[in-house]
């Protein structure tokens, strides 16, 4: 294949939080470059995932779900989305299988005309645990939303059924061009953010609903030890309030120790040796609302 054939592009997966935007980004890309939680908002910046193969190279953007802002972070995270759609060749529009298209849903389809030069995909995802009743229904309701649809495709991510079809159809629409990253690159993401998002991942899980919002990971620092083939990694858990603070740490440092122990298995194989991981809990009061605390944590 001459380098004239051969295509290359950006496309970004949006839809409402927890619609499975993460975990398709992860599934196309091979390999985990965006966590992935079943709370609503899990992720909080544009982190690209690469996708090479022999027609060309997807360049993934995976974006926080679109939703109704309740704090500045929110609102912020609403216009990196937006900021997102304005650069993006392909824009696909993500809903479960398992729920019926809703207002969300519709105001978000209706959005994307604020974006002509991208276009437009609609990805029915986690088919895997709906029933065909469903799956058909929710493709005849999706490809009612728009008429400038480029393709309407159900998938499961998680068993990765039709994922060979999504990514032909996506590198199909992508503009001829080289390859813009390395073959062996899989995310731009550097080690710090991986390894932040690592931790967050693993202290959301098991979080009564209020909590996961206000968690932040901030990495003070990570270097191998002299002498030894352990890597130290020193990171702050932030939340916004003092009682938020006694629930990550939990009874006794138990569920710190449990936060440590997950994240300790996520963030070995990434940077190859083991890791002594040192996590400290801090309160930073009201961080989503408040610009400089926002500032701080990179929003």
């Amino acid at each position: 294949m001459t380098d004239v054939e051969n295509r290359c592009g950006f496309v970004t997966f949006v839809g409402r939080p927890n619609v499975g935007k993460s975990t398709l980004t992860n599934a196309l890309v091979g390999e985990k470059v965006a966590i992935t939680s079943e709370k609503p908002q899990t992720t909080r910046r544009a982190i690209r995932g690469i996708l090479n193969r022999p027609q060309g190279q997807l360049v993934i953007v995976d974006t926080p779900g679109i939703h109704r802002p309740r704090t500045l972070l929110g609102q912020r995270l609403n216009d990196l989305v937006d900021q997102v759609l304005g650069d993006v060749d392909v824009i696909a529009f993500c809903v479960p299988a398992t729920e019926k298209v809703g207002p969300g849903d519709r105001r978000i389809a209706e959005s994307l005309d604020g974006y002509g030069r991208a276009k437009k995909v609609a990805i029915v995802t986690k088919t895997d645990i709906a029933s065909r009743d469903q799956i058909t229904e929710r493709l005849i309701e999706v490809d009612a939303l728009r008429e400038d649809w480029a393709a309407v495709i159900p998938l499961s991510a998680l068993t990765n059924d039709q994922l060979d079809v999504v990514t032909t159809e996506l590198l199909s629409l992508m503009p001829v061009g080289p390859a813009l990253y390395p073959a062996g690159v899989v995310t731009d993401e550097s080690m710090s953010d991986r390894i932040a998002e690592i931790i967050r991942e693993a202290a959301l899980e098991g979080v009564r609903d209020e909590l996961p919002h206000s968690i932040a990971v901030t990495i003070e620092e990570i270097k191998p030890r002299e002498d030894s083939d352990l890597t130290d990694v020193f990171a702050n858990i932030v939340v916004e309030r003092d009682s938020q603070k006694a629930i990550i740490i939990g009874h006794k440092g138990s569920r710190l120790r449990d936060v440590g122990a997950r994240a300790r298995a996520g963030i070995e194989p990434l940077i190859g040796s083991r890791i002594y991981l040192a996590l400290h809990v801090r309160v930073a009061k009201e961080w989503q609302r408040d610009p400089k605390q926002l500032g701080r944590l990179g929003f």
